[in-house]
């Protein structure tokens, strides 16, 4: 997603945003269905990274990490 917005907008900043946001609504959509209750969730509960599992947790903040530090790096050229 980064490098598809990013040379289309050529706003590197904007594909890492989308990244992230993809990640974050994978995640979500994720806590939703290991409770069980898919669209039941309040959707601030689904947000409370603390009670997320520590995998759940990795699978969130590493790519979000990772768009950010590649989108620095290529903006910075």
């Amino acid at each position: 997603m980064l490098a598809i917005i990013g040379l289309l907008t050529k706003n590197w900043w904007a594909g890492a945003a989308f990244g992230a946001a993809f990640f974050i609504g994978r995640e979500h959509a994720q806590r939703e269905y290991k409770i069980g209750q898919p669209g039941k969730l309040n959707p601030w509960e689904g947000f409370d990274i603390w009670r997320w599992s520590l995998d759940a947790q990795l699978d969130l903040i590493l790519p979000i990490v990772a768009v950010l530090i590649a989108a620095y790096l290529i903006s910075r050229r």
